[in-house]
């Protein structure tokens, strides 16, 4: 009982953002958006093939995850692609672990996808085809705070240096307690 008061004094978002969800991660194993060890996880959605701006935001992550490990506080890092064609289960681990060990890439169906995607308000469209890389898509390019049960405490710009990203999630980590 004591969580649930917890989470009440923290003042709800303005908008409606976050939602259950059942996707494959880079083990082949089912994931939904609670941690399996109710871990707060940073949540980003692009694709662990890409050269554009996820580039920047997914080592901000690890960057802020690093910062808060220090401090003794444990995040899960997640990914959900945009890109199923080439973030397959096979393919879409070993570039996020490149970044830091135990980020989690999901995967899934077009249509398991779409429910992520709408429950976070994310629009993904084809911007381009790159003769190099494939496909390149514009997407939602915020970094999502869930608890460890998938509610979503706030959204972080990727703009922001890592230490003031570790920050605002500290704050919100202890408002949840």
């Amino acid at each position: 009982a004591g969580g649930m008061a917890a989470a009440q004094s923290a003042p709800p978002l303005p908008f409606d953002v976050g939602g259950p969800f059942e996707l494959t991660d880079h083990t082949g194993a089912v994931r939904t958006e609670a941690d399996p060890d109710g871990l707060p996880q940073l949540l980003f959605f692009g694709y662990a093939n890409c050269q554009q701006i996820c580039s920047a935001a997914l080592p901000l992550m690890a960057d802020a995850a690093d910062d808060l490990a220090n401090d003794g506080v444990d995040l899960r890092l997640v990914m959900i692609t945009v890109d199923p064609a080439r973030d397959t289960v096979d393919d879409i681990g070993p570039p996020l672990a490149a970044i830091r060990p135990g980020f989690v890439g999901l995967t899934g169906t077009e249509d398991a996808l779409q429910v992520a995607y709408d429950a976070f308000n994310v629009e993904k469209e084809e911007l381009f085809y790159d003769p190099e890389y494939g496909p390149v898509f514009a997407h939602g390019s915020f970094i999502y705070l869930l608890d460890g049960t998938g509610e979503v405490l706030t959204l972080v710009p990727p703009i922001l240096p890592p230490d003031e990203v570790a920050r605002i999630v500290a704050r919100h980590l202890e408002r949840t307690g």
